[in-house]
């Protein structure tokens, strides 16, 4: 079954509207450090200052001074994405502006789940509610107008997986026929060369999208796949092209980060994330100088090795506070979760989705058990998004693959009517938990909080503040600076002596002698005298200043 250009062009633009809707509805303003973080990258870029921190949130992979080349974490097309919007519009700061690209990006998505919906199930009704699912996809909601990788990933990410499906999907053979195999294959490198344009792209967005050039050379290679038929049946020099063909693909795209980064920082790409593999709490990531080791790591034998990974399953708050919630609660929606199974599992052995599976399956294991505090900390979270559509689609058919079953079981039922009734109530309970949360936790504008305001009055323009968020104080006030080690505070002077800081804010400051928003081996600064740190009198409940005698 076939859907209407004029269906298709009503869907696209329900999924434009809503998208506007959503995006600038929860999210009309930075709320969190990645978004201050990619919007203040983007606004140095426009303004003419290039891609520069005057700020440092990590020292893993930092430079010896400040500013510094930026993104040597983080990869920066969501900040090149902002600022082309802020460039559009000329209007450098404004976050309006930069947020319609992404609005733009997260329609695009829907529209992805939309013809999901269609490719994997046949009927419009799953295109419309794969649409609906992908539109209102519950955590994920409130998200997609953040100035960060939600979208751009969700959109490159799904859209690479779809051009790795369309590649493998085997084709009948045709009766000879001049021209007509030539055309094919070129089809066919037409698909690789997007999949690995597409996987360039999520590279540029996230570090880990390098994962989908590893899954394409995995799903190219895949040797289990032995069905009769000549067409089914892949010549090794066809795979190698394939693969050589994404491969080209993706280093083109690529190509201009890696020159920058040769300029920058003489490597094409930077090593320090990958110190995050022996990380035996979060706030290694914080630790000044970068220490994480594997020496470090196995010091107490296999104990580490086996805690940290459990800890990113199941999380440290409850069972579902890891990744394995993240992918029953967020990724499935909980209701959703058996029938996305359901669905794949009926499915597994189609072409088309081994793409799909091979990279959730490598996601949630690298996510777990290579990289485990950044995975459960976040990390899932945000590359998952690439995962919304292709589980809209595939809970949509394990739907309809249960009430089937059921039917069989129970006479009576009405078949067609029960999938409409289930897909609705699915929708609903999409729609309902997107709401809830969205609009909890919407992000609107405030004006500059006091404690900023307050900053700015006392503290002169060009300081350098230690701080729990560097991108939200250089954000308020544009003063840099580098983020609170999670070092004994003797440490600060040799951070003061190698990049100008001038102060030390501690917030979330208790009358138990503690700092919420700093590293527990920062606190005995609130109890005990040192001689390079004297107290600034602030008045903001429950924040501390000290200026740095250097």
């Amino acid at each position: 079954m076939s859907i209407s250009l004029r269906e298709r062009s009503l869907f696209a633009l329900i999924a434009l509207i809503g998208a506007l809707i959503i995006t600038r509805g929860l999210a009309a303003a930075p709320s969190f450090t990645d978004a201050f973080y990619h919007l203040n990258a983007a606004n140095r870029l426009v303004t003419g200052q290039g891609l520069t921190d005057p700020y440092l949130w990590t020292y893993i992979g930092a430079p010896d001074t400040l500013p510094a080349p930026s993104h040597l974490y983080w990869m920066p097309l969501t900040s090149l994405t902002a600022a082309f919007g802020m460039w559009m519009l000329n209007a450098p700061g404004d976050y309006a502006a930069a947020q319609w690209p992404f609005a733009l990006l997260f329609a695009g998505t829907v529209y992805v789940g939309f013809w999901l919906g269609w490719r994997i199930g046949g009927t419009r009704r799953q295109a419309w509610v794969t649409g609906l699912l992908t539109l209102f996809a519950g955590y994920y909601t409130r998200f997609w107008g953040a100035i960060d990788t939600f979208a751009p990933y969700a959109f490159v990410g799904s859209l690479c997986l779809v051009w790795m499906g369309l590649a493998l999907t085997p084709r009948p053979p045709l009766p000879h026929r001049e021209g007509k195999l030539e055309r094919r294959t070129q089809s066919r490198f037409v698909y690789w060369t997007l999949a690995g344009a597409f996987a360039g792209l999520a590279h540029l967005t996230r570090a880990d999208g390098v994962l989908l050039l590893i899954v394409g050379w995995a799903a190219i290679f895949w040797p289990w796949d032995r069905r009769v038929g000549a067409w089914h049946a892949v010549p090794l020099r066809m795979r190698l092209t394939n693969a050589a063909v994404m491969s080209l693909a993706y280093l083109l795209v690529m190509l201009p980060w890696f020159a920058r980064n040769l300029n920058a920082i003489g490597s094409l790409l930077p090593l320090g994330g990958t110190q995050a593999i022996w990380f035996t709490e979060y706030n290694d990531l914080f630790n000044y100088p970068p220490d994480a080791s594997p020496a470090a790591f196995f010091a107490n034998g296999l104990d580490t090795l086996f805690r940290t990974r459990w800890e990113a399953l199941v999380g440290g708050g409850g069972l579902l506070s890891g990744n394995l919630g993240t992918f029953v609660a967020v990724e499935g929606l909980v209701v959703m979760t058996p029938l996305m199974l359901l669905g794949l599992w009926q499915r597994c052995c189609q072409p088309f989705l081994r793409g799909f599976w091979l990279y959730a399956l490598g996601l949630h294991l690298v996510m777990t058990l290579v990289f485990p505090y950044p995975g459960y900390r976040g990390g899932l979270f945000h590359s998952a998004a690439a995962l919304v559509p292709w589980w809209a689609a595939l809970g949509v058919a394990g739907l309809d693959d249960a009430v089937d079953w059921a039917a069989k079981k129970r006479r009576r039922w009405n078949a067609a009517t029960a999938k409409r009734m289930f897909s609705a109530a699915l929708v609903g309970v999409a729609v309902y938990l997107s709401l809830v949360v969205g609009l909890a936790n919407r992000a609107v504008p405030r004006g500059t909080p006091a404690l900023y305001d307050k900053l700015l009055e006392i503290l002169p323009p060009d300081a350098r503040v230690l701080v729990n968020d560097p991108a939200q104080l250089y954000y308020y006030t544009g003063m840099g600076g580098t983020v609170l080690p999670n070092e004994a505070p003797d440490v600060i002077p040799a951070i003061a002596q190698q990049y100008g800081v001038d102060y030390v804010l501690l917030e979330g400051v208790t009358d138990a002698g503690r700092a919420n928003a700093a590293p527990a081996r920062l606190w005995p600064i609130l109890t005990e005298a040192y001689p390079f740190l004297t107290p600034v009198e602030l008045d903001v409940a429950g924040v501390k200043l000290y200026a740095i005698q250097r």
